[in-house]
């Protein structure tokens, strides 16, 4: 029981980070704090606000991992879907001319595989298997 609370607050502590850094990366790029927005290069803003929403959504289900709810296992899937969403719609803004940086691609990708694991792991830790 103590090593499932253990994986359990590990798993939270890091979908806690990843959270808080996608918040303050994404309103960062948005409002333009420290001059972020410079460095983004060709930021395209709808791929920015998804990131804000999934930060959200990802400390809601870090707290519903943190009081063993099932739910939070659909808010990660939620956000796999909407990150899927985004990334179909970036893919249309590429191939009509849209600007863009290469490294969003990469990023995006490394977002939907964070989110698909991290719901793996969530879902593992709050259905308890005998």
């Amino acid at each position: 029981m103590k090593k499932n609370n253990t994986f359990k607050y590990i798993i939270a502590a890091v979908l806690i980070a990843f959270a808080l850094i996608s918040i303050f990366m994404s309103s960062a790029v948005l409002i333009d704090w420290f001059g972020i927005r410079a460095k983004q290069g060709n930021y395209v803003p709808f791929i920015v606000k998804t990131n804000l929403t999934a930060g959200f959504l990802y400390l809601i289900a870090a707290y519903g991992l943190i009081k063993s709810r099932k739910w939070s296992f659909w808010i990660m899937l939620s956000v796999a879907l909407l990150l899927f969403y985004a990334f179909a719609l970036f893919y249309i803004h590429i191939h009509s001319g849209g600007l863009y940086e290469n490294r969003t691609i990469f990023a995006m990708a490394f977002r939907i595989v964070f989110t698909l694991v991290f719901a793996g792991l969530i879902y593992s830790s709050t259905n308890k298997m005998a």
